[in-house]
């Protein structure tokens, strides 16, 4: 999948005398093995150097990413290396957000692939044409580096099951759309309305931050010239720790956000906790085993044709891994959730009632 092949650079749109200037953000930690690559494509850019700055927020990490980054920094006077002491990604969004001086400020991970190198100036571009403030941009997980199980991911997340039913991170076509899901860039203005990104959170701060920009009524437009690509983890245990991050700071959007809870957010967490309500109920009455197993057997078995319909299109060689994906997704998600609901029970859970 290639986002580039047709994007020729864009002009310099009427009414602009010049390219405005962006920021791009990366909150970062312990990236070694992908920092200089991302950088190598953020500062490849057709944009002017003197119109563009890099900031990277960098939580403190253990290995030699700061080396790195300081090493990319001595030869590009527009490459920043900031600390972020919280290490959280929300507090490292807002120090971005904070210390930015361009005119748009945008996010990108320290861990990314870009095919296109005009996708500042189509950034640049497509907010002046479509005259808004915020622009979403397709995010997806195919790159040229993927192993076979990376694959499979991508592949899962970008399906029905795998990911959020009003995601747009996987859109292909061009238009306005809800920032929620997929919000990347912004104007200052955005900041100066709704505010910085809640560093309550340690998951699903953009989201939370979108959801806000949503309220204040600014509009989003996507589109495939401003894709990047971003690698899916490459382990069981690190899909799991990922989604389960997903699945807490789900829960903690709802809590301050409660209209963005919704089936697709529940249903993970009902499914880890269907063996001890299929058990609890049984003991009432023992039909309700059979109802309880039923409803879990068809659960495996959408998990079954799901993977099968994926694996005819892309390859039967992602058969094997694409059931345990979807579990893992599944139950990560769920397993966060309730690890949010246990902090509120206990009372150890953030408070929203000060913002």
């Amino acid at each position: 999948m290639s986002s580039s092949a047709s994007n020729s650079a864009p002009h310099l749109p009427t009414g602009l005398s010049e390219w405005p200037r962006v920021s791009v953000i990366l909150p970062i930690r312990n990236e070694e093995r992908f920092i200089e690559q991302s950088l190598h494509y953020i500062l490849g850019q057709d944009y002017p150097p003197a119109r563009f700055e890099v900031l990277v927020i960098d939580g403190e990490s253990t290995d030699r990413t700061r080396q790195i980054v300081e090493k990319v920094a001595a030869k590009h006077a527009n490459v920043r290396f900031l600390t972020n002491p919280r290490r959280l990604s929300s507090a490292a969004r807002a120090i971005g957000a904070r210390e930015a001086t361009g005119e748009i400020v945008t996010y990108v991970d320290g861990h990314v692939y870009i095919d296109n190198p005009h996708v500042l100036k189509y950034t640049a571009a497509l907010m002046h044409t479509q005259n808004v403030s915020v622009l979403s941009r397709p995010q997806f997980l195919h790159t040229p580096h993927n192993s076979r199980f990376q694959d499979a991911v991508a592949w899962a997340r970008r399906s029905l099951l795998g990911h959020g039913l009003d995601s747009t991170i996987y859109m292909e076509q061009d238009g306005f759309v809800e920032p929620g899901s997929s919000g990347a860039s912004y104007r200052r203005e955005v900041f100066d309305q709704v505010g910085n990104f809640d560093e309550r959170f340690d998951a699903c701060e953009d989201v939370e931050f979108n959801t806000r920009v949503a309220k204040a009524g600014f509009r989003s437009f996507t589109s495939m010239k401003l894709a990047v690509f971003y690698y899916p983890r490459e382990t069981v245990g690190g899909l799991f720790r990922q989604t389960r991050r997903y699945g807490q700071g789900r829960c903690r959007l709802a809590r301050k956000h409660p209209s963005t809870l919704g089936v697709g957010t529940l249903v993970p967490f009902a499914l880890i906790s269907s063996p001890a309500l299929i058990g609890l109920a049984g003991l009432i009455h023992a039909s309700l085993w059979l109802v309880g197993g039923g409803v879990i057997a068809f659960y495996l078995l959408l998990i079954v044709l799901t993977s099968v319909g994926i694996a005819a299109k892309r390859g039967w060689k992602h058969l094997p891994a694409l059931p345990a994906i979807f579990l893992v997704i599944h139950v990560g998600l769920g397993w966060g959730f309730g690890v949010e609901l246990w902090q509120i029970a206990t009372g150890k859970a953030v408070s929203f009632g000060t913002r």
